[in-house]
């Protein structure tokens, strides 16, 4: 952990000086502050107050839709960008959870409480993973001045052990200030059977069909909440977030839209991202002599040329990335259905639609891929050698419901084109991403203006832009109390084609422990891990992203002085925002409160009740021994009993054609087997023993009567099982394929009474730091 006693300056300015550097010497003048609201001089005046639309893409690369320079054609985002205009030098946070948070809000993510995903939580003000009560979001800010507020998709930004039933909704959607929402509070979910949906608060409970694909049934959503609107308030705008759960991992999309790009990529990573790199510069994105960042393993955390690979597996990787194209596809229908729906009730062109990704391309399905997704995308230390990373499947599974998979780490190489590595990282690659702005009747391009604008901005600026070009005031009160003041600054400016903008004062970017800063020409970048941690000169590099926009240069040594000049402006934003403390303790991003032991307690559920969420289900198993105790109450009936999981690993117990059946499934590995039963059962319990290695023994008691059903399997951790537990039928996604295509969700018709979950005793693996809440209390006061 890294501790500083000086006290600077907290001022709300990023803790930056008010001038910065422009190129080798010079300085430019400090971002204005936003001014009064206005609506700039239309081709065709607005009526009425501006609809406003921000769609929001999950894990996308900077260079994967058509106007950023891809292959994939979608004409729906690149008549968007025809119409508008693309910010070529817009940077967003390395991961989703606090990207979201600036742009809801307008401030930094680590001031906004999620300077990491919400997943974590170990008790420190800029990591809590939930945005603090007195800043407000950008729905408050709309419904306060008039709008309808309407969001689907993905939210993000609710502590993960906040986000079941029983806990407190004051983090959820519908209490941040939306109207209407459907979609899911977690960082992801799958894109046939999601594994838990709500609408407004509540849970949905409907089964979805084999071929219902998320991204279609969001947009039908968002159509719906629009009319809705129009239906009863006529001249009222409304507000929509759409925030897409695509193409975040498992990366799934439908056959149609994959069949569109077979043999697209068979070429390989190194041809299709030098060719991309040639359609940015013609599209004017970079300038002519402009560089892109080297390629091969030793730049690319181990991605290999791909020529050295075999052709079976050129031909695997290849399908990895037409089934990634193809979710883009889904995306590119989507916004096609929105426009054309905006088109019919006649409110496109007085309609501001803004597109953009969270963060970078991701590199977490490894060098090799993986179609086994929740194997790989693991908080676990210390796995063995030996730990599944990729069971096979047949090809023509890959991006279906049956197979969660993720592309090579290669093709998101090529997702980020022409920036350095991927999301989780502070480098390009991380945290460029593409945005369009379209407004046709507020915002008309000029004769012969392209719609290029390489003007710096970060997406904490997304929230005063909006409330300038729609006139509309933030609250300076919020919940009787006075509301926090934004960090970011309205690039409305850039926009307008007969205005100077102003540069920036400084910006700065962290991420567990990663350092960058932003100031006119010149971006400092500190990684630790890639030269021997600590925070001296050797730490910094420094790039010219003007001149060098890939970061291939590092100037350091070039220009110490401009090195320790942003290096004591990022330590004083990082002051300002609650960055500290870092993260480089190696037991801190393990640490959870004592009140999450809350969560660990025995459960009964109740046959047919709804599936119980993610967090709760997962730690009553996580890294431990547990049991299951299904009570009966008369003649075994036919159905499910319990189930845990889905595709993606789960187990589920189950009586058919009076026969007791027990499946699990290892990341895609299936184990079957039938349990031995003398009559009617009135108990069978499950007990699965935590074994050496990330393990489990499974048992089954069937009245007192033990039989062994696998004596070793590996453990479901990290994300899995995904889909929570249900009780009585196969909530959420199944997990055993085949018997779900034989009886679907097969409810239980028998007598079952209940199934009790016992929490047992952790393994030695789990490395979880148990804080108590007050101790936390008294660390954050010292």
């Amino acid at each position: 952990m890294i501790d500083d006693d000086s006290t600077p300056d907290l001022r709300h300015t990023d803790g930056a000086s008010p001038r910065g550097y422009d190129g080798f010497g010079g300085v430019v003048a400090p971002r204005s502050s936003q001014s009064t609201p206005w609506w700039p001089a239309p081709k065709r005046a607005p009526e009425k107050a501006p609809n406003v639309i921000v769609i929001l893409i999950d894990d996308m690369g900077f260079s994967d839709v058509s106007p950023f320079g891809s292959e994939i054609d979608t004409p729906a985002i690149q008549a968007l960008a025809d119409d508008g205009y693309r910010l070529t030098n817009f940077h967003v946070a390395p991961v989703c959870s606090p990207t979201r948070a600036a742009l809801m809000t307008g401030c930094n993510p680590h001031r906004a409480g999620v300077g990491s995903v919400a997943n974590m939580n170990p008790g420190y003000p800029g990591i809590r993973g939930g945005l603090p009560t007195d800043m407000p979001t950008l729905a408050e800010t709309f419904r306060g001045n008039g709008y309808a507020t309407l969001m689907v998709g993905k939210w993000h930004l609710t502590p993960e052990t906040e986000m079941h039933d029983g806990a407190s909704t004051s983090t959820w959607p519908i209490q941040r200030g939306f109207d209407r929402y459907f979609g899911s509070l977690e960082g992801f979910t799958t894109m046939y059977h999601p594994h838990r949906i709500l609408r407004d608060n509540s849970p949905v409970t409907e089964e979805f069909a084999d071929d219902d694909y998320l991204t279609d049934r969001l947009t039908s959503e968002a159509i719906d909440m629009i009319d809705g609107v129009r239906s009863s308030g006529v001249d009222r705008p409304f507000f929509l977030y759409f925030a897409h759960n695509a193409v975040h991992g498992p990366v799934q999309a439908k056959p149609a839209d994959m069949a569109a790009h077979r043999g697209a990529y068979d070429a390989g990573w190194d041809a299709v991202r030098a060719a991309r790199f040639e359609r940015q510069k013609e599209l004017g994105l970079f300038d002519a002599d402009a560089e892109i960042s080297p390629s091969g393993p030793q730049n690319t955390q181990g991605v290999p040329p791909w020529d050295s690979l075999d052709e079976s597996t050129r031909e695997l990787y290849a399908r990895h990335m037409e089934v990634y194209a193809g979710a883009v596809t889904g995306i590119d229908d989507s916004v096609a259905r929105l426009v054309a729906h905006l088109k019919d009730i006649g409110e496109y062109e007085n309609t501001i639609i803004v597109f953009a990704s969270d963060n970078g391309g991701t590199s977490e399905g490894g060098v090799n891929g993986t179609r086994s997704y929740f194997s790989q995308f693991t908080f676990s230390s210390g796995l063995p050698d030996d730990w599944v990373a990729d069971v096979e499947r047949p090809l023509d599974e890959l991006g279906g419901p049956r197979v969660f998979g993720h592309y090579p780490a290669g093709w998101a190489h090529v997702s980020n084109t022409p920036f350095r590595l991927y999301k989780g990282t502070v480098h390009e690659g991380g945290i460029r991403s593409p945005l369009i702005v379209s407004w046709p009747a507020g915002l008309p391009r000029g004769d012969g203006d392209r719609g290029v604008r390489g003007d710096f901005a970060f997406v904490a600026d997304l929230a005063p832009t909006l409330e300038e070009l729609c006139g509309v005031t933030r609250p300076t009160t919020l919940r009787g109390a006075p509301a926090a003041d934004p960090d970011g600054s309205s690039f409305a400016a850039a926009l307008r084609p007969t205005e100077q903008p102003s540069r920036p004062t400084g910006q700065h970017v962290s991420f567990l422990g990663q350092r960058s800063y932003f100031e006119g020409r010149f971006k400092l970048v500190g990684m630790g891990w890639e030269r021997g941690g600590g925070d001296g000169p050797a730490f910094w590099r420094l790039y010219d992203v003007v001149a060098d926009p890939a970061e291939v240069h590092d100037l350091a040594a070039d220009h110490p002085d401009v090195v320790a000049d942003l290096a004591e402006k990022w330590r004083l934003a990082a002051w300002h925002n609650t960055v500290f403390p870092l993260p480089d303790e190696p037991t801190m991003l393990v640490k959870i409160p004592s009140t999450d032991l809350e969560l660990e307690q025995p459960v009964r559920l109740r046959p047919g009740a709804p599936t119980l969420e993610r967090v709760r289900s997962y730690k009553l198993i996580a890294l431990r021994s547990f049991a299951v105790e299904a009570r009966f109450g008369g003649a075994l009936g036919e159905g499910v009993i319990v189930s845990h999981g889905d595709q993606g690993g789960g187990y589920i117990l189950f009586a058919e054609d009076s026969a007791l059946r027990f499946s699990y499934n290892a990341y895609g590995d299936m184990h079957r087997t039938e349990i031995p039963l003398a009559s009617d059962p009135s108990t069978v319990t499950l007990a699965f023993d935590a074994l050496d290695g990330f393990a489990w023994r499974i048992t089954a008691v069937v009245d007192g009567v033990s039989t062994v059903l696998v004596d070793r399997v590996p453990m479901l951790i990290g994300m899995a099982p995904f889909t929570g537990i249900s009780a009585g039928f196969d909530g959420g996604g199944p997990v055993d394929w085949e018997l779900h295509e034989r009886r679907g969700w097969f409810r239980y018709s028998g007598g079952l009474r209940d199934v009790r979950y016992t929490p047992g005793a952790k393994a030695p693996y789990n490395d979880e730091i148990v804080v108590a809440i007050d101790e936390i209390s008294a660390r954050l006061i010292d």
